[in-house]
């Protein structure tokens, strides 16, 4: 297949094509240079998005503002760029004949849905409540992309859990309940290139967590006897690296329906942050004082 990426300069993009490149050719498209980056273009650059556009088979849109430009940049310019040059490369890649477009969301989108003294639970099915520009902005391009989505142009939402460098004992509980590795994030946009069914799917893409739903009131309140109950390994490791486990857990992202529809396996759990840590990758920070809400 051949494949338009966009943002194959940025974090994500740069995981998809370490990904898929020795399955599919791939046309990386960035306004910032980078190896994994063939097209320099603004996103919103029609006349350049069409002649990438040509002869692709799908499309993987990651280029975005991030929550790091909240407050920084305008929120005319979050729209620009996550809304409307969204809505406008699907117009492009409809008219260009390609069959599918991928579009990596965000877990963040649900904001407001969780609240203090709970533990959420979350899948494709929980309402989304978004707190900031970057949340609307991500839910509105969702949303355009559904307006276009049909059989002839299918369309695959990938909301990812955190993935960026944080501190590694907080990464290590993140992985039980809000994480995931980011070549696990890339591996799952390889999947979503070709599975069947709906024109328009949405995936929340997290790492495997070891809860049910019976201990999300437990998890509110007594969160370290769930995690020695539930993930016995991590309470041994924190407790012999001398951490503190987290005394509650607000929210829990559920990745069932992409392991049913996509196939999609997780890899990196826990264990791989503590491996990290120890090998001094900069995929993880030093640990500080933990917090008591994960």
């Amino acid at each position: 297949m051949k494949i338009v990426l966009t943002g194959s300069s940025g974090r994500v993009g740069r995981s998809i094509y370490n990904a898929i490149a020795n399955h599919h050719e791939i046309v990386g498209v960035d306004r910032t240079p980078f190896s994994t980056t063939s097209l320099l273009a603004d996103i919103n650059d029609s006349s350049l998005l069409r002649a990438a556009l040509q002869g692709a088979d799908a499309v993987i849109h990651t280029a975005a503002l991030h929550a790091p430009h909240v407050g920084v940049i305008a929120d005319a310019e979050f729209h620009r760029v996550n809304v409307e040059a969204t809505r406008n490369l699907a117009r492009l890649a409809g008219e260009a004949g390609v069959g599918r477009l991928v579009f990596t969301s965000t877990t963040a989108l649900y904001g407001q849905a969780v609240e203090a003294g709970n533990c959420a639970w979350l899948d494709e099915d929980s309402q989304p409540r978004p707190r900031t520009i970057y949340h609307r902005t991500k839910l509105d391009a969702e949303q355009a992309l559904a307006d276009f989505a049909s059989p002839a142009f299918e369309v695959r939402v990938l909301r990812m859990a955190r993935s960026f460098p944080e501190p590694a004992d907080q990464m290590a509980i993140y992985r039980l309940h809000r994480g995931v590795d980011i070549r696990d994030v890339a591996d799952a946009h390889l999947l979503a290139l070709d599975n069947r069914g709906d024109p328009f799917q949405v995936f929340v893409v997290s790492a495997a967590t070891p809860f049910l739903m019976e201990d999300r009131s437990a998890l509110a309140s007594d969160a370290p006897s769930v995690i020695r109950l539930r993930a016995p390994d991590v309470a041994a490791a924190f407790e012999k690296r001398g951490w503190r486990l987290p005394k509650t857990i607000d929210r829990v992202y559920f990745s069932g329906k992409a392991r049913r529809l996509l196939g999609f396996t997780p890899k990196y759990g826990f264990a791989e942050v503590l491996a990290q840590l120890d090998s001094g990758s900069m995929e993880t920070l030093p640990c500080r004082p933990s917090s008591d809400t994960l």
